[in-house]
């Protein structure tokens, strides 16, 4: 049997905001509350299995471990570390709202006590950031009509329509649905079609405009105008491939991707430990830490 007992977790882009308290044990002869286990063993071909058609639904972890959905220093695909491979394609106003951007991350990162990052003030990340902090589990449920994606970090969770309704029209107060205007969105507005039996694609628009949301944690800029495409490829029964390319005119000259991920399926009943954004967990990191990283 194994027991483990979290307690206050003070950790930087992994959850500087967030208390994790819990126990879990584990045995043969009931479920009671396993672990994700990051060490499956690797897909060959004795033991692939074909994947459903048109579902992916499960519970999925990062298989590259637990760390691999981090994204510490940006997206996965870019991050933000001054080489030139890696440099986004930013318009010259990109530029002028990064300057207001005071990161703790990357390569423009401040001291604690220096920063802005929204996140830092408990709130929500907004889309499509939410793939870009801390993606190393997530539960996925769909029925006919909607996927539904409930991420880990601070139990947030997104709705991808998959009944045939089209992608709303955006404008610069939110959207238009049915000609009637409705509100930006934390999560935008997404919609999915069945491209194979086993690739959703998904478009997303109407999000949080660029005062309220960073594309990720080096303070990148994101737009309200942005379409994020995403790219769930169902590889075999257990391997789920999850892509994502962010088309923002007004950030950015050009579309460009920043996820490629492979996740593996969970045993149903695998639970992760709490991860909730906490002011209170903050100001004592900043009570601990912020003022000596601030004189350094």
């Amino acid at each position: 049997m194994r027991h483990r007992l979290w307690g206050l977790v003070l950790l930087g882009s992994a959850g500087a905001l967030t208390i994790s308290i819990g126990t879990g044990a584990q045995n043969s002869s009931k479920p009671t509350w396993p672990d994700v286990d990051w060490n499956k063993p690797k897909i060959t071909a004795q033991n692939r299995k074909p994947a459903p058609r048109h579902s992916i639904a499960g519970s999925w972890g990062t298989a590259g471990g637990p760390d691999a959905g981090t994204q510490a220093g940006g997206v996965q695909l870019k991050p933000n570390n001054g080489k030139p491979e890696n440099a986004l394609p930013y318009t010259a106003h990109a530029l002028e709202v990064m300057k207001t951007h005071k990161p703790t991350e990357g390569i423009f990162a401040v001291a604690p006590g220096q920063q802005n990052d929204p996140r830092n003030l408990c709130e929500p990340l907004g889309f499509p950031r939410w793939n870009h902090y801390s993606l190393r589990f997530v539960q996925i449920f769909q029925d006919e009509a909607k996927v539904a994606i409930l991420y880990h970090y601070d139990n947030r969770w997104r709705d991808i329509w998959i009944d045939g309704r089209p992608l709303p029209k955006v404008v610069d107060e939110g959207v238009l649905v049915d000609g009637q205007l409705r509100e930006q969105r934390w999560m935008g507005y997404s919609v999915g079609k069945w491209v194979d039996d086993n690739t959703l694609e998904v478009q997303t628009v109407g999000t949080m405009p660029e005062d309220r949301v960073w594309l990720d944690n080096t303070g990148r800029p994101l737009s309200n105008r942005a379409v994020i495409t995403e790219t769930f490829r169902r590889l075999d029964y257990d391997t789920l491939e999850w892509s994502e390319t962010v088309n923002d005119p007004i950030m950015y000259s050009k579309p460009f991707d920043a996820l490629k991920m492979p996740f593996r399926l969970q045993n149903a009943d695998t639970e992760e430990n709490e991860n909730i954004c906490s002011p209170r967990n903050y100001q004592d990191y900043l009570d601990a830490f912020g003022d000596n990283a601030s004189t350094k």
